[in-house]
């Protein structure tokens, strides 16, 4: 959990638990498992036990409520980022229920429950038909074959605010299919030292789909790699790609920060207005 999150697109992060299991190509060079292992913690797998915390850790949004009604300004809570609140684990119950009391007692905190379960969402929340105003829903799409699936399943939720993470983005994405259903994208590269390069022209296409849509976009990271032309010439190990006439592009291996987070010159830093996200459902 971390009050004044790092992750460009949040506020806060609070974790229920910690601890998940992989089920597809985005979760192969998991950041969360590299973080817990480095700490000594095996909490990831289908046999490995999950690490709950006790009643200091769950009062702190209820702080940071405090702090944003106070101020008169809501904040973003990533929920989840060392776990998946959809996971399904039959033990996790009353933590979700937990949760979810949570989120209704902390008003003033969008609460952004990301998953590559949304399957299973509508097994787990109370809420049927009438969401807290508060909750964000959103995919993890890496991939055509998993946005296809995932987001099919997410928008039948009726989330304020519906969005897709195209991060770890592994390859070209058509996700306008959807978009009239979506208020955000969230997009970027893989980071660390087995990270998988991101084409530029699957991140420029996405942009292009999501402006002429009018949805809000957020390009979050080149990651470890990043194109030669955004940074200069510089000495690091690179690759050759294609791009989509068949010219070469030249990467460079260069670290997160490094490689920053402008696109094509520009920062993409949007992010939704719930009460148009709203309307805009309400009218599908």
């Amino acid at each position: 959990m971390a009050k004044n999150s790092k992750i460009e697109w949040t506020h806060h992060t609070f974790n229920p638990w910690w601890g998940c299991t992989k089920i597809s190509p985005a979760c192969d060079n998991c950041y969360a498992e590299s973080w817990a292992l480095r700490i000594g913690l095996d909490v990831w797998g289908a046999r490995a036990p999950r690490r709950f915390f006790g009643d200091a850790h769950w009062a702190e949004p209820l702080r940071w409520n405090q702090e944003a009604a106070q101020e008169r300004k809501r904040r973003r809570v990533f929920c989840a980022s060392m776990a998946d609140v959809f996971e399904n684990r039959r033990e996790l119950n009353p933590w979700r229920k937990k949760l979810w009391t949570l989120i209704e007692q902390t008003p003033w905190l969008d609460w952004l429950l990301l998953t590559k379960r949304p399957s299973l969402v509508g097994c787990c929340v109370p809420w049927g038909d009438i969401w807290p105003k508060n909750v964000w829903l959103g995919t993890t799409a890496e991939s055509q074959k998993w946005a296809n699936q995932r987001l099919t399943e997410l928008i039948q939720y009726p989330a304020v605010v519906r969005f897709v993470s195209c991060e770890p983005l592994l390859g070209p994405l058509d996700i306008r299919p959807w978009l009239n259903s979506l208020s955000w994208v969230i997009a970027g590269g893989e980071s660390g030292a087995r990270a998988r390069p991101m084409n530029p022209i699957w991140v420029r296409d996405l942009r292009d789909q999501c402006v002429a849509a009018g949805v809000a976009f957020h390009f979050k990271q080149w990651g470890h790699w990043c194109p030669e032309s955004a940074r200069g010439n510089l000495r690091a190990k690179s690759i050759q790609i294609l791009d989509d006439t068949g010219q070469p592009i030249t990467l460079v291996r260069l670290g997160k920060k490094a490689s920053g987070r402008k696109l094509d010159g520009k920062f993409w830093n949007q992010f939704p207005a719930p009460n148009i996200a709203q309307a805009r459902h309400t009218r599908k």
